[in-house]
């Protein structure tokens, strides 16, 4: 198995193309041709982290942050990043980020804490825009059934809790083929009508060129007329931030006491206790000031995020609580949630769970 086997396994669940435009996503340091039979998975690639994955001799680690995110222009030690970018290449160790590609998945990072306070009927709080897309081509009427098969196969058509969805709608198809054709009804030179059915099937944006394939490799004319389209539809399988029930309402206090035994938190800064009981619960994890405004639409009763301003505070209105438990505190079961999703998937591959704590963040 190679690292680059790995980060397939990955992206086919957190799909990079989904991480957000500023971000700096997939692997960042080392070779991906290179064999790996042990991974260490971290919040953050600290020099110490690095560390560790030389004692436990992982050839790879998979970090939620990415230790690089701007450019680097010098690899010369002086900065805690440039020494722990420096150690991984001296121990051929390679670093893979993940990062808002995790943020951006239905069952990621925000959804982990919706699990940990036992929510119900999770939904993803902020859908991303543009991320779905259409297809609509032209199939002659008995090869129907056997290219939606295919685009079915390659991920066509999934909306939601349903799958191999499609519209189909029966006309006429015109061509004529030149001398250099070589169509497979019809002759050169003459003109064609032939009956077809036209098919629309809505895909992720991340399967456009498993679908390109699968309509090309199963389609029996030469050339295959088609139209792929991006689509403003909310997106519920991708976007920021989950939203959900608990079993049963509580008061905020008893709330907020609930929320640090179950994230684990310490402290909570909080906006005004409004007499408000808490049911209906937002959460983004990491910097999340941004789903205020989201949150508030939902109507929901708190939004757990983190990194929150004074002013922001102001934001609440008096119409939702705000909960800011740490930035750390708020993805630090992403570890175990990555952890678990690649254990299943490869079964004879080591996954370690770093036991440094990264949080840079201390109380007193």
């Amino acid at each position: 198995m190679t690292i680059k086997d790995i980060m397939n396994t990955l992206e086919s669940w957190a799909p990079t193309v989904y991480a957000e435009d500023f971000d700096n996503v997939g692997l960042l340091v080392g070779d991906e041709t290179v064999e790996c039979t042990k991974t260490l998975i971290t919040l953050d690639t600290t020099e110490a982290v690095v560390d560790e994955a030389i004692k436990n001799n992982c050839q790879l680690i998979i970090s939620f942050h990415p230790i690089i995110f701007s450019g680097l222009k010098k690899l010369t030690g002086k900065t805690y990043v440039e020494r722990a970018v420096l150690k991984a290449i001296k121990n051929n160790i390679a670093i893979y980020a993940i990062h808002t590609a995790l943020d951006n998945h239905k069952n990621g990072v925000s959804y982990q804490m919706g699990v940990e306070l036992g929510l119900e009927d999770q939904k993803i709080l902020i859908p991303k825009k543009d991320t779905l897309l259409k297809l609509t081509t032209y199939v002659p009427e008995d090869a129907t059934k056997e290219v939606l098969n295919a685009l079915h196969k390659a991920g066509g058509g999934a909306i939601g809790n349903y799958e191999e969805c499609s519209f189909s709608s029966k006309g006429i198809g015109r061509f004529t083929g030149n001398e250099n054709s070589n169509p497979s009804v019809g002759k050169k030179g003459i003109p064609k009508e032939e009956t077809e059915n036209q098919l629309n099937l809505i895909f992720q944006k991340h399967k456009e060129q498993d679908i390109i394939t699968a309509l090309k490799n199963n389609h029996p004319y030469e050339e295959v007329a088609y139209e792929i389209s991006i689509i403003s539809n909310k997106n519920q399988d991708i976007g920021m931030g989950s939203i959900g029930y608990l079993p049963k309402a509580m008061e905020e206090k008893d709330f907020l006491s609930y929320v640090k035994k179950n994230l684990n938190c310490t402290n909570i800064r909080h906006s005004n206790f409004n007499g408000r009981k808490i049911k209906k619960v937002a959460l983004l994890g990491g910097s999340g000031s941004f789903a205020i405004g989201a949150a508030k639409a939902q109507n929901a009763d708190v939004l757990i995020t983190s990194d929150l301003k004074y002013h922001n505070f102001f934001e609440s209105e008096n119409k939702i609580l705000l909960a800011d438990i740490g930035h750390y505190e708020s993805e630090q079961f992403t570890n175990k949630l990555i952890a678990s999703y690649l254990t299943k998937k490869m079964t004879n591959f080591a996954c370690i769970l770093s036991q440094e704590k990264t949080n840079p963040v201390n109380y007193f």
